[in-house]
Order: structure tokens, then C-alpha cells, then sequence
């Protein structure tokens, strides 16, 4: 049997009589749960955001390479993947506003413990904290509006949820700009504070509690197995040309990682599909549609989280822009977005989820596509065309997607497969990171080597190159003829490295775009047509 359970006494009769808005039974209710769960959602993917704009500097106080400051974003979005199955049995167990309550104060305390980090493996392991919040917040959220919104309302509904994250894709990085510019890093992360203690006392306002009886045993197989097969996997791809590794991907250390986390996968997928109760309920993948859904997801993932601190980096790194300005150009993004999410919602409810999802598809790869021919003399307004439909798509694409895969799930399998589609979205996501690093790393190495073959000192367009250098740096910048004469090999060299590292992030995004590409695929698949409801009524 599945039970409503109200707060205390006291706010009871403050907040939660019969003509309250916020009683469970209002008409008002879901809406003002919406706005609890979106001010939630807006904090969690703004941390996601905000920190991109902040890599180049967080580099620099440290003193560390990409190879290392990834695990900021990788960590976090890890331990969001580890988080996310569990979160559907313990809301089950003890409470969706018992645990979104925990996790708004996890994601809180993470913020807090991060701003004051003193080196980056303390940063790192803040960043896990954070990770295990965000990784309740989501999810549930997504589930908390799924059960209160009956199916005809749940495309708008899952729409405006969507406004919070474009909000944050928006805003995010152009806030970390400004805080990084005027002040330091680690304000990216306190600035986080407020806006968690703001979002804790709604919680406890605003939702009522929702236990469900039925309940799960819990899975420690599977929960063990999958913690064991996420991080080893991401480390052994993040390690795979790391400046640190000599022995590249033949590494014992990479292979031992490699061999530990296969078995790991074979026992939890074994064990998720035998055992009766099971921590992330894999036979709903069995659904058509919910299965289709979760195969364009994470392609989606893989191109679309793993390009996200590309071209900050670039920005800052290769055309010298601060983080602010680097900050600013996203702003469109996230508005655009947030304009087509219910747009889309509603076309998915009236037509067919079929038309955004192709048209999003399209658009995304394309603006992939676009940022593959970046260079150091690139313009703005050429990168902002990129992503203005980079924005268009993510509006189109993520709410259809999110709507057409939970058509056909009960109401009471929503919070399993709420965790199921984290899961994976965080999971493709935590791979893209690794694999588009790696990449990275792997093709400037290439393009370093490309390059510095192709100056032969002995030719002619050498000589005068260089000459002309020197000529400058000596009657122009007053430098001496020995001192020139460094000076101007020592540049030369400098935008060969600037040109390669440039080239590299012009592969990373065309392997995105063919990635996005690919997701288009299977959405001819889905079965958009007469599709049986099988979910039970909700509150109107």
C-alpha cells in the first residue's frame, strides 16, 4: 500500500488545511511542487555549469594539467551515477521528502566544503559530496513530477522542469565568469549556499511526504558491483594517455582496472536481472519505448557532456578571452532553451515527440559540426551561431525524449525508471568526459608532432619567417640580436603548440557530432502512435 505522510503538527494546521495551496489534495499543489523540485534542479545543474568557466584558473592555482583538474567534473558527475540507483529504493523506503531534504543539505555541505579546498584532491573529494546530492535531487525530481502530474499534463510539466536546467546552462557560466574575474574560484561553488538553505526550507513547506509500502529489499550485489565498475572504469580511460602514464593504454595498472570492472559489470547486470528485487530494475528496459529511449540518451551523453569543457578551455586557453566573456557566451544557450522545453513538451503531447526529437538531433550535431572548424582567428558571432542552435536542439530534444520514454511505465515504477534514465545519462555523460579528454590529449600529442616535422630550419619560408621575427623583436621591442633571436624561435614554437592544442578540440567536436549524429537512429524506432497510458490517474 503506497501512503501520504504530513509534517508535524504545528505546520500541518499552518500550511496544510483543506484550502491550503499546499495540500496535498489542492489543485494548486503540483504546481507549487514544481517550483520546490525546479529551484532544486537549478542548483544542481548550475554546480555542473558553473565550474567549466572556473577549470582554467583552478588549473592554474593548483598547478595541475587537464589530465588531473577532469576529475573535478568527472568526479562529480561519478558519484551522481553512483548515487542515482540508490536513490529510487531509499525514497521508497524512507521518504521522497525525507531524501530530497538530505540531498538539497549534501549538495550544500559539498558547495561549502569545495570553496574551501585547499588543494585539488581535497577539491575532488568535495566534489564527490556534491555529486552524491545532486545524484538524489534529480532523479527524484523527475519522479516526484511524474507521479503528480497525470500523463496529458506531464510533457508541460517535465518542460518547465526543463526551464530550471536551461536557466542554469544560461546563467551559470556567465555567474562563475563574473565571480571568477572580480573575485576567486572558489566563490563558484559558495555561491551555491544561499540558494541550497533557500531550497531546504521550501522542502520542508512547501512538499508533503510519499512513502511507498512496497518498499524493495536492498540490493547490495548489485549496489556494490556497480560502485566498483563506475570509478574503475572512468580511471582506467582517464589514465589511458595520461602525462603520467608511459605505458599508455598497456599499462598493467590499466588492464588489472580494465578486467576488475568487465567482471563487475557481468555480476551487476547478472544480478539486476535474476535477483527478485534489484537495486535498478534493468527488465523496464525491456519496455520499447523506455529501452529505445535510454540507447539515445547516452549516445546523446557522450557528445553532449563530454564536449561541455571544451570550449571554455578554448576560449580562454587558445583565444585569450576571461572568464567572464568566456562565461557570457553561453547566456543564449540556456534562454533558448528554456523558450523550446515546453514547446516542445506541448508538441510532444499534441503530435508526436518523433518531430523535435529528428529536427534536435540534426541541429546539435551540426552545431557540433561548426565547432570543429574553430581557430585562433575564429569570430564571436561564428561561435555564437553554434550555440544558439546548440540551444535550439537541447530544448527540442531532451523534454520529447524525456516524455516519449515514460509513457508506457506505471506510476509506480517511476522512480525506477527515473533512476535508470540518470543513471545512464550521468553514466554516457561520466564516459564522454573520459573519452573526449583522453582524445584530446592523444590528438594535440599528434598534432604537436605534425607540426614541429613540418618546420624544417633549411627552408627558405623558415629563414624568412624567423628573420622577420627577429627584425621586429629587435628594432620594434628592443630587443637585443641574441635575445631576438630566442625570442623569435621560442614564438614560433608557441603558436605551433597554440595551433595543435586548437586542432585537438577541432577532432573532440567532430567525434561529437558524429556521436550526436548516431542518436538519431533509433529514434526511428520509438512508437509514437496510440501509445496505452498505463499509468494511474493523478491529481488533476
Amino acid at each position: 500500500m503506497e501512503k501520504r505522510r504530513t509534517p508535524s503538527h504545528h505546520i500541518r494546521m499552518l500550511v496544510r488545511g483543506s484550502n491550503s495551496a499546499f495540500h496535498p489534495k489542492h489543485l494548486s499543489y503540483k504546481w507549487f511542487l514544481l517550483a520546490n523540485v525546479m529551484l532544486g534542479t537549478f542548483m544542481a545543474v548550475l554546480d555542473a555549469t558553473i565550474v567549466n568557466v572556473g577549470l582554467p584558473k583552478i588549473m592554474a592555482s593548483f598547478g595541475v594539467g587537464l589530465d588531473k583538474i577532469e576529475w573535478v567534473i568527472t568526479a562529480y558527475m561519478l558519484a551522481m551515477a553512483v548515487a542515482l540507483p540508490t536513490s529510487g529504493w531509499l525514497a521508497d523506503k524512507f521518504g521522497y521528502k525525507r531524501l530530497y531534504f538530505i540531498g538539497l543539505f549534501l549538495f550544500t555541505l559539498g558547495s561549502m566544503l569545495c570553496g574551501r579546498s585547499s588543494d585539488e584532491n581535497m577539491l575532488i573529494a568535495s566534489r564527490v559530496i556534491q555529486g552524491l546530492g545532486a545524484g538524489t535531487i534529480q532523479p527524484l525530481g523527475m519522479a516526484i513530477i511524474s507521479r503528480e502530474f497525470p500523463p496529458h499534463q506531464r510533457g508541460l510539466a517535465l518542460g518547465f522542469w526543463g526551464i530550471a536546467a536551461a536557466a542554469s546552462v544560461s546563467f551559470g557560466p556567465l555567474i562563475g565568469g563574473f565571480l571568477i574575474d572580480r573575485f576567486n574560484w572558489p566563490l563558484i561553488f559558495d555561491v551555491n549556499i544561499p540558494i541550497g538553505i533557500l531550497a531546504m526550507l521550501f522542502t520542508i513547506i512547501i512538499q508533503s511526504e510519499y512513502i511507498n509500502r512496497q518498499a524493495r529489499k536492498f540490493d547490495i550485489v548489485g549496489f556494490i558491483s556497480v560502485t566498483i565498475f563506475l570509478p574503475l572504469t572512468l580511471y582506467a580511460l582517464s589514465q589511458g594517455n595520461a602525462a603520467t602514464n608511459s605505458a599508455g593504454w598497456h599499462a598493467t595498472y590499466i588492464l588489472v582496472c580494465g578486467a576488475i570492472a568487465f567482471i563487475a559489470l557481468a555480476v551487476f547486470i547478472t544480478a539486476e536481472l535474476t535477483i527478485k528485487e534489484p537495486l535498478l530494475d534493468l527488465r523496464l528496459l525491456m519496455n520499447h519505448n523506455f529501452g529505445i529511449a535510454n540507447i539515445i540518451l547516452v549516445i546523446f551523453s557522450l557528445g553532449m557532456f563530454g564536449s561541455t569543457f571544451l570550449l571554455p578551455v578554448y576560449l580562454q586557453n587558445s583565444m585569450g578571452y576571461t572568464a567572464l566573456q568566456a562565461g557570457s557566451v553561453f547566456l543564449p544557450v540556456g534562454i533558448i532553451q528554456g523558450i523550446m522545453a515546453p514547446i516542445s513538451g506541448r508538441i510532444s503531447d499534441k503530435i508526436s515527440p518523433k518531430f523535435p526529437l529528428f529536427i534536435g538531433v540534426i541541429l546539435f550535431a551540426f552545431s557540433f559540426y561548426l565547432n570543429s572548424n574553430l581557430s585562433w582567428l575564429t569570430e564571436l558571432k561564428f561561435i555564437m551561431l553554434s550555440l544558439y542552435l546548440r540551444g535550439f536542439a537541447m530544448g527540442l530534444m531532451f523534454t520529447a525524449l524525456t516524455t516519449v520514454s515514460l509513457l508506457e511505465i506505471p506510476r509506480e515504477k517511476m522512480a525506477q525508471a527515473s533512476a535508470i534514465t540518470n543513471s545512464i545519462r550521468q553514466l554516457g555523460g561520466s564516459l564522454g568526459v573520459a573519452l573526449l579528454a583522453t582524445l584530446l590529449s592523444s590528438r594535440v600529442t599528434y598534432h604537436t608532432q605534425i607540426f614541429g616535422g613540418a618546420i624544417k630550419p633549411s627552408s627558405e619560408i623558415y629563414q624568412q619567417t624567423v628573420s622577420k621575427m627577429k627584425y621586429y623583436l629587435q628594432y620594434e621591442a628592443g630587443s637585443s640580436p641574441a635575445d631576438a633571436n630566442r625570442q623569435s624561435q621560442a614564438l614560433l614554437l608557441s603558436n605551433l603548440n597554440k595551433q595543435a592544442y586548437i586542432q585537438g578540440i577541432d577532432d573532440d567536436f567532430l567525434l561529437a557530432g558524429i556521436i550526436t549524429l548516431m542518436g538519431g537512429i533509433p529514434i526511428i524506432f520509438l512508437h509514437t502512435k496510440k501509445l496505452k497510458i498505463k499509468n494511474l490517474p493523478a491529481n488533476e
